[in-house]
C-alpha cells in the first residue's frame, strides 16, 4: 500500500502542468523562516530520543513527516505546486533514493555475515579488531563495520570488569573516523559524491589527516586498555571461552560487498551522455544502473544468507526503518535551506557566510572545519556536510581544485567530529544499544562526551593548526 501511495503521489505530480519546466528557487526571497522545518526535524532527532524515548521510538516516522509537511504545504500554497512538486521530485530522484538504497545495500551485505569463535580481549587483540575495523569502515560503511565487527569486540572482552572504554573507542574509530576515506565510508561523503566529487578525492586529500587522528587514538587506547587490563580482575567464568581461532558464517557476502564497491566505482568513473529527464531532474543512466543494481544485490544477499545467520547478527530492519523515514524528511526540509545558503551573502544566512569567510572574500577552512564538525556533533553530520558543501558554494569542480582546502575541511569536520556525542552519527546509538544489550554499562550522554572531550578535542585543536 506505501507503494502504491508513492507511485500515485509521483503520477499525479506528473501531471500537475508546467512542473518540468519549474525554476529552481531564488534563495534571496527566502526569509529565513523557512528553515524552521529543518531545524525541527533536527533538534527533534537529538532531543526527543532522550526526552521522550518511548513517544520517539513509536511515532518518530510521524514527526518526521509532521515536519516534511510543515514545508512542503506552505511552500506549495506560497510559490505554487509546480516549483514545489519539481522541488521535491530533485530530492527524491537524484538525492534521497541513491542514499538510501546504498545504505540498504551496506546494511543487508553486512549483516550477512557473522564472524564465529572467541578470542582472548588483550591490549594488543583490542587493538588490532579496532584497526582492522576502522581500514573496513571505509569499505563498507561505518553502519555496515560497526555491525560487523562490535559483537565480536564484546565476546572478546566479555570476562573483563572494565570494558565501557574499549566499545567508546570503538565509536570513535569504526563508527566515524575510519569511514573518512571514500563515499562508501560515511553518508556525508556519498552525498559529496552524489553531488559530483570524485570516489578517490576525499582519500587523497585527508588520508594525513585520517592516519593521524586513527593513529593517535589506537596509540592511546592501547595504553589506556593496558593499564585498565593490569589493574582489574576477570570475571569467575567467562561467558564465551576461548577457542583457537575464528570462521565466517555467510562469507558469500564477502563477494556481494565486493559488488557493491564495483557497482559505485563504476557509476563514478563511467560517462555517458544518456540522461533521463524526470520533471526537470536529470538522471543519469550510470547512476540509475547503480542503484537497480544495489538493489538486485540486497536482494540476492537476503536471498542466499542463511537464517541462521541473521539470528546470530540478531538482524532487523529496524534501524533502517528510522534511517529512511527520517531522512526522508530531512532530504525535503533542507531544499530551501540549500536555497537560502546558495543565495550566499545575499540570503537570509549571509551572517553565516561571513563568518565562515575571510575579510579577503575567501572560505577559512578552519572556520569551516570547527563549524561543520560542532554541528555534526549534535545534528546527523550527513545533512550538515550537505549545508556547508553549499555554503561553499556548491560546485563540486571549484571545490575540488581551487577550494579544496575548504572541502577537506568540511569533509574531515563532519567525518571525523560525528563522533563527540551520540547522536553525532547514526552507528554511534546503534553500537551503543548493542554493548547495552550485551550488558556494558555504557556511559550516559554527558558521560560519553567527557570521553571524546578528553580524547578527540586535543587531537582535533592540533590538526586544526597542521592541516587548516
Amino acid at each position: 500500500m506505501r507503494v502504491l501511495r508513492w507511485c500515485a503521489a509521483l503520477t499525479l505530480l506528473c501531471c500537475l502542468p508546467g512542473l518540468a519546466l519549474a525554476a529552481e528557487i531564488d534563495g534571496t526571497r527566502l526569509p529565513w523562516i523557512w528553515a524552521i522545518p529543518f531545524v525541527g526535524i533536527l533538534l527533534s532527532i537529538a532531543v526527543m530520543p532522550l526526552a521522550l524515548p518511548v513517544f520517539w521510538h513509536h511515532h518518530f516516522g510521524k514527526v518526521s513527516a509532521a515536519w516534511a509537511l510543515a514545508f512542503f504545504l506552505p511552500f506549495a500554497a506560497v510559490f505554487g505546486p509546480a516549483l514545489a512538486g519539481s522541488s521535491f521530485v530533485h530530492a527524491l530522484l537524484a538525492e534521497y533514493i541513491p542514499f538510501i538504497v546504498l545504505l540498504t545495500a551496506l546494511y543487508t551485505v553486512s549483516g550477512g555475515i557473522f564472524i564465529r569463535g572467541n578470542l582472548h580481549g588483550s591490549p594488543g587483540l583490542n587493538t588490532a579488531i579496532l584497526a582492522i575495523g576502522t581500514l573496513l569502515a571505509s569499505l563498507m560503511g561505518t553502519t555496515g563495520a560497526s555491525m560487523l565487527m562490535i559483537r565480536p569486540l564484546i565476546r572478546a572482552n566479555d570476562n573483563r570488569v572494565h570494558k565501557a572504554h574499549v566499545v567508546v573507542f570503538f565509536i570513535f574509530l569504526v563508527s566515524n573516523a575510519g569511514g573518512s576515506l571514500t563515499p562508501l565510508g560515511d553518508p556525508p561523503l556519498f552525498l559529496g559524491f552524489l553531488k559530483g566529487v570524485d570516489f578517490f578525492w576525499t582519500a587523497s586529500h585527508i588520508f594525513p589527516e585520517t592516519l593521524f587522528l586513527a593513529g593517535s587514538l589506537l596509540g592511546i587506547f592501547y595504553l589506556l586498555d593496558r593499564w585498565y587490563y593490569s589493574k582489574e580482575g576477570v570475571l569467575p567464568v567467562d561467558p564465551t571461552p576461548d577457542t583457537r581461532g575464528i570462521g565466517f558464517d555467510g562469507a558469500r557476502n564477502f563477494w556481494l560487498l565486493a559488488a557493491v564497491v564495483a557497482l559505485v566505482l563504476v557509476s563514478g568513473f563511467w560517462k555517458s551522455a544518456v540522461v533521463f529527464n524526470v520533471l526537470g531532474t536529470e538522471v543519469g543512466l550510470p547512476g540509475l544502473l547503480r542503484d537497480a543494481g544495489l538493489v538486485v544485490v540486497t536482494l540476492i544477499s537476503l536471498r542466499l544468507t542463511p537464517d541462521s545467520v541473521h539470528q546470530d547478527n540478531q538482524f532487523s530492519w529496524g534501524p533502517m526503518q528510522e534511517v529512511a523515514k527520517l531522512f526522508a524528511g530531512i532530504f525535503l526540509t533542507i531544499i530551501p535551506v540549500i536555497a537560502m545558503l546558495k543565495a550566499g551573502i545575499h540570503g537570509p544566512f549571509g551572517a553565516i557566510i561571513s563568518a565562515v569567510t575571510r575579510p579577503d572574500g575567501q572560505p577559512d577552512p578552519a572556520m569551516y572545519f570547527w563549524a561543520t564538525g560542532v554541528l555534526s556533533s549534535f545534528l546527523d553530520n550527513a545533512p550538515t556536510y550537505l549545508v556547508f558543501f553549499n555554503t561553499a558554494g556548491g560546485d563540486p569542480q571549484v571545490l575540488m581544485t581551487t577550494l579544496a582546502p575548504t572541502l577537506a575541511a568540511i569533509s574531515a569536520g563532519a567525518v571525523f567530529m560525528g563522533a563527540n556525542s551520540y547522536i553525532g552519527n547514526a552507528p554511534n546509538l546503534m553500537v551503543k544499544a548493542v554493548a547495552e544489550d550485551r550488558g556494558v554499562r555504557m556511559p550516559g550522554f554527558f558521560g560519553y562526551m567527557a570521553w571524546s572531550g578528553a580524547a578527540l578535542i586535543p587531537l582535533f585543536i592540533i590538526m586544526t593548526f597542521i592541516w587548516f
